[in-house]
């Protein structure tokens, strides 16, 4: 979806390097982690603050910081400011070369500074507001360059834009295969504490820099995802296209909420022990999903299937661990498969949280270690099922991103919107840490029955 010119006008357009110097010719290869997301298109992010100020003074003050900034972010980070270097054919002993993140002298993440017209507040309120709003706010990845052996696409890319006395947005967009959402966060943890002390200084003594190194090693796994991942068919949009007439909206599951789910599940499940507050979260979504369609009048037959996604991080569950601030993707696909009668049914939250909790265990607590059948984590996939995903976790805190001008006033996954059969974004909230704010985008007619099956079941439970 092009952007609306009446609605955001760009300033300048710019090419942040690190300094000269300062990273030269550097390349990574992926891990089968990273070769997973080849083909899926950009992750797109919006971090809304309140910035009641000119701008002049955003030009002259805001901007050239957040490009200095950035410059020197990115000497450490030097993946977010390289291209991804694909080879898709066969050499002649039947071997495909395993594609690298390169740098190169020069080598830029473009930044556009930009100007919106629209009202700030609507934008960061959490009723339904139209997701076609959001697109203009964030940066188109760059120009995908194939050549005869090769094809070579940008990683990541920044747009900040400015709303008149109001706000900010600062937009961003990565390539999958270079960042999961610890290692985004860790990026934009470094990029804030630079930002506001002036020089990298701080960051390097005190901050927690990245782990370059390779440290996961499967070359088994590699080749397999390589021959089931499908280059030729690498998608790379040049701006986010989505469904169109689709809203977003957010809604809060505080702690007590989460605490009376926790006990209903247990009340009627005694043999389960313990069930963690994400699960209860996402199986209660879940199934408020599945009970909105059949409140619009789905149909499904008995035997048709709904699936849960989630990706769940092995950096601490590999012998041995490796860092937190591993840079590149470490997630695994844990799928939760279940009846559509039986989601949308009475007792489906309480079905589907249990069947989350044991899909989720028994990942992450197989004594043969969590790459036991990593072959066939994928497998679930090919199940002819409607499919929703999770984006995010409560674990990791956006929240948390501060550029100088307070904590964001709003954080929004925009990737959601154009989720093949749906995506649900889980953070942590604003206000708690202890609350859960959760992203959906919907065509308005079902976010009216998910808001109304949502509040009514939190309202039962009092």
């Amino acid at each position: 979806m092009a952007s609306n010119p009446i609605v955001t006008t760009i300033l300048e357009h710019s090419r942040i390097s690190s300094p000269p110097g300062t990273i030269g010719e550097r390349s990574l290869p992926l891990t089968f982690f990273d070769i997973t997301w080849l083909a899926f298109p950009p992750v797109h992010h919006v971090f809304f603050y309140r910035f009641p100020h000119s701008k002049s003074h955003f030009l002259e003050t805001v901007v050239p910081n957040l490009k200095h900034s950035l410059s020197l972010t990115l000497q450490h980070f030097f993946p977010f400011a390289s291209n991804l270097f694909v080879y898709p054919n066969v050499d002649d002993f039947g071997v495909i070369r395993k594609p690298e993140i390169r740098h190169v002298e020069g080598d830029y993440v473009a930044l556009t500074i930009a100007e919106c017209c629209l009202n700030f507040n609507d934008l960061t309120g959490n009723h339904p507001r139209e997701c076609e709003n959001f697109h203009p706010l964030v940066p188109p990845l760059g120009d995908l360059i194939k050549m005869s052996d090769y094809v070579t696409i940008p990683l990541f890319s920044v747009q900040v834009t400015y709303f008149k006395d109001s706000g900010i947005s600062i937009g961003m967009t990565n390539h999958h295969t270079v960042a999961d959402a610890s290692t985004r966060l860790c990026f934009l943890k470094a990029w804030t504490s630079i930002a506001k002390s002036g020089g990298d200084q701080s960051f390097v003594m005190n901050g927690s820099p990245p782990v370059l190194d390779r440290l996961i090693d499967i070359p088994k796994l590699d080749e397999y995802r390589l021959r089931h991942t499908g280059l030729e068919t690498l998608y790379k949009p040049r701006s986010l296209v989505g469904p169109a007439k689709k809203v977003r909206a957010t809604f809060i599951l505080s702690r007590t909420n989460i605490n009376q789910l926790k006990k209903r599940v247990l009340t009627q499940i005694p043999t389960l022990e313990y069930i963690s507050s994400f699960t209860v979260t996402c199986g209660y979504i879940w199934s408020c999903i599945a009970k909105s369609l059949v409140k619009m009048g789905e149909k499904k037959g008995e035997d048709e299937l709904e699936q849960f996604i989630i990706s769940v991080d092995c950096r601490s569950r590999m012998n041995p661990p490796i860092p937190s601030t591993y840079l590149g993707n470490c997630g695994a696909p844990c799928i939760t498969t279940i009846k559509n009668v039986v989601l949308s049914s009475e007792n489906g939250f309480v079905i589907a949280a249990k069947l989350i909790s044991e899909a989720i265990n028994k990942m992450v607590k197989n004594k043969e270690g969590i790459f036991k059948d990593a072959e066939r984590w994928h497998d679930g996939f090919k199940i002819p099922a409607r499919k929703i995903s999770v984006a995010g976790t409560p674990k990791l805190n956006f929240y948390d991103i501060d550029f100088g001008w307070a904590k964001p006033q709003k954080y929004e996954a925009i990737s959601i919107d154009y989720s093949v059969g749906g995506s649900v974004a889980i953070n942590a909230s604003k206000e708690s840490t202890q609350d859960f704010e959760i992203g959906l985008s919907f065509p308005n007619m079902q976010m009216k029955a998910f808001a109304d099956i949502f509040n009514h079941g939190l309202e039962s439970e009092i």
